[in-house]
C-alpha cells in the first residue's frame, strides 16, 4: 500500500503517520498537507479512500481507529524530508546533548540542517542525527 499515492489521489500530500495508544485504544493517524491548507472535507475524502483499503489490508494488527488530520502549522519534524519541506520556517530543536535551539531553517541536505539563530542571525549547521526532538512554531 502506497500512502503517498493514495493521498495524492485525494489531492493531498502525505506528511507522516503514527500509531498511538490513548485511553487504551489504538489510533492510527495519517497526517497530510495541502497548498492553501487542509480542510475537513479533505480529511473526510481521504478517510473514505483509506477505510475500504485498510479493511482488506490493515496498516496495524488488531483493532484500531483511523484518524486523518492536517499536520498543522506547528508540527513535529522527525524525518529529514520534514525539515526540507519546512525551509524558511521557525523551529524549536532539542539536540541529543539537550541543548535547546530556536531558529529558522535555512537549508537542508542529505544529513545536515542549516539554521539561522533568531537572536543573533548567526548560521549554524546541525547533523540530523544530533537532533533529538524538533517542532515548527509560529510567532504570534
Amino acid at each position: 500500500m502506497n500512502l503517498e499515492a493514495l493521498c495524492k489521489e485525494a489531492g493531498l500530500s502525505f506528511y507522516d503517520d503514527e500509531l498511538v495508544s490513548e485511553n487504551g485504544k489504538k489510533i492510527y493517524r495519517v497526517y497530510v498537507q495541502k497548498e492553501g491548507g487542509v480542510k475537513l472535507d479533505d480529511c473526510a475524502r481521504l478517510s473514505e479512500i483509506l477505510s475500504p483499503i485498510f479493511d482488506v489490508e490493515p496498516p496495524v494488527s488488531g483493532e484500531y481507529f483511523l484518524e486523518v488530520s492536517s499536520c498543522g502549522l506547528e508540527r513535529k519534524l522527525s524525518k529529514i524530508e520534514h525539515f526540507a519541506k519546512s525551509i524558511n520556517e521557525l523551529v524549536k530543536i532539542t539536540t541529543s546533548e539537550k541543548e535547546k535551539i530556536e531558529a529558522k531553517i535555512v537549508s537542508v541536505d542529505d544529513e545536515n540542517i542549516t539554521l539561522e539563530n533568531l537572536k543573533t542571525q548567526e548560521k549554524t549547521t546541525l547533523k540530523f542525527s544530533d537532533i533529538r526532538k524538533a517542532r515548527t512554531f509560529v510567532e504570534w
